[in-house]
């Protein structure tokens, strides 16, 4: 492999090519789940660069493992133990090109930080409203690459309803320039969506013209405590007939997933855990005032309160109020971390199905693994839920995760088809679910999937094993 590595200095500069040496922040994946082992990481600075990457490794038959923030929840971004694959890292790619303030649109590499995106349109005064736990350190490329969706997606849709268009490098090293920013064109099959979600296997993304939207006048965040799931699903109907668009946010949180919270970080108070068995926390933006979205949001837990679909409720005062309250809600992931290895699912219903697919799995979970903690929190909004599974209290976590994983996938998942849902709502399939797919996807829908793989990269070169075995 001397001849590749000498090609990807030449493509690159030798000092952005590493080979050798420490490499684990791009060989281990965010959750610490799987470590490879890499020929090499490239870190290319431009398109030019990328699309010199892959000619180089489609010269010598070496597979390509894009990059961007390495912050898959799917085992998608890190290399295999081989020891053959490159790392192609976009973190280098990270400008913001230009803003079009009256197209309301942005241009932005791939290795842009989502968070750095979100502060460059609101220094421009807009809003770029794709907003997830991980927007400190996720980019842009792998957004898109996965679909991201987050914590406003009821009102903004997901990444790819965000996008109007793409720079692409296909597995030859050609450029695709789709960077255009017309809200219609229909001129032929939408390539930009087969790129987006598509983790990687089809091309590497190397920037994006992504929507903004006007900043709202102001937002305000409520906290509610509800008795039941159907309860949260009836308050979320109440939402959004007093809401309207400005619900852009709706999240369900259960007393256990609160509760390690708590544990694991006293100093942040929960408001209501004991009252109910669910939390809801919502966000309203709106356009016109304060005043008038106070109103609204007045009028709205009143009607829940009269109605029992909420029990108790509260209104941030402040804006440091109003960021608590998201705060312990972005930290159920890092509470359950220091809880534990644990089993992540991130299973989309119809909201509709939602309170009957709770209740039918956590039951059925009870009676095959007696003292099975769930951990169930997420994006009511949209009918995506973190169904997550905890070792019951004294079981070491790394053998429950050896000896049940494979079951508990089997029975949640099940459930998720006999409830006609999702086994992955935004994390994507990287190689932790790529052999479940068959199982859950239809066969039609598996053998497009593959002719399609099959079309843009004959050479299997793209993040092979990863969506599609």
């Amino acid at each position: 492999m001397t001849a590749l590595l000498d090609a990807l200095r030449r493509s690159v500069g030798a000092d952005h090519v590493l080979a050798g040496g420490d490499l684990t922040g791009y060989e281990q994946d965010w959750r610490k789940r799987a470590r490879g082992r890499a020929l090499a990481v490239a870190r290319p600075a431009d398109t030019g660069e990328v699309a010199a990457v892959v000619r180089a490794c489609a010269a010598h038959g070496a597979t390509i493992v894009p990059q961007g923030g390495n912050t898959s929840l799917s085992v998608g971004s890190v290399p295999d133990g081989s020891g053959a694959q490159v790392v192609l890292s976009l973190k280098r790619l990270n400008r913001v090109r230009a803003i079009d303030g009256a197209n309301l649109a942005v241009t932005v590499e791939a290795g842009c930080i989502l968070q750095a995106l979100q502060a460059a349109a609101h220094e421009a005064g807009f809003l770029f409203p794709l907003s997830l736990a991980a927007e400190g350190s996720c980019t842009i490329g792998g957004n898109l690459a996965s679909n991201a969706g987050g914590t406003q997606v009821l009102r903004y849709g997901n990444a790819r309803e965000l996008c109007l268009g793409l720079e692409v490098v296909t597995p030859q090293g050609e450029v695709w320039d789709g960077l255009n920013s017309l809200r219609k064109d229909n001129t032929g099959y939408d390539l930009r969506d087969l790129f987006i979600g598509s983790e990687g296997t089809l091309g590497v993304i190397t920037a994006a013209t992504m929507k903004l939207y006007p900043l709202p006048a102001v937002q305000l965040t409520a906290w509610a405590a509800v008795p039941t799931m159907q309860a949260a699903v009836d308050l979320l109907g109440l939402a959004h007939r007093h809401l309207g668009a400005g619900l852009t946010g709706f999240e369900v949180m259960g007393r256990f997933a609160l509760g390690l919270v708590r544990r694991h970080y006293p100093q942040l108070r929960v408001p209501l855990l004991e009252d109910a068995p669910w939390c809801v926390l919502l966000e309203n933006s709106d356009h016109e005032s304060e005043a008038h979205a106070r109103a609204q949001f007045e009028r709205l837990l009143h009607a829940a309160l009269e109605s029992g679909c909420a029990s108790d409720a509260v209104v941030a005062e402040s804006l440091a109020q109003a960021r608590h309250l998201w705060r312990l809600r972005e930290s159920i992931p890092l509470a359950q971390a220091e809880e534990g290895l644990n089993i992540k699912h991130d299973i989309g219903v119809p909201v509709s199905r939602m309170p009957a697919f709770v209740a039918e799995t956590g039951a059925l979970l009870a009676r095959e693994i007696p003292g099975v903690r769930l951990v169930t929190f997420g994006h009511l909004g949209d009918g995506n839920l973190h169904y997550n599974v905890q070792a019951p209290e004294g079981v070491d976590a790394a053998r429950f995760l050896r000896e049940q994983e494979a079951r508990i996938n089997t029975l949640v998942f099940d459930a998720v088809a006999r409830h006609q849902g999702t086994i992955s709502a935004e994390h994507g399939i990287g190689s932790l679910k790529a052999a479940l797919l068959p199982r859950y996807k239809s066969p039609v829908a598996l053998r497009l999937m593959r002719a399609i793989k099959q079309a843009l990269d004959p050479q299997g070169i793209m993040n092979p094993g990863r969506v599609l075995e």
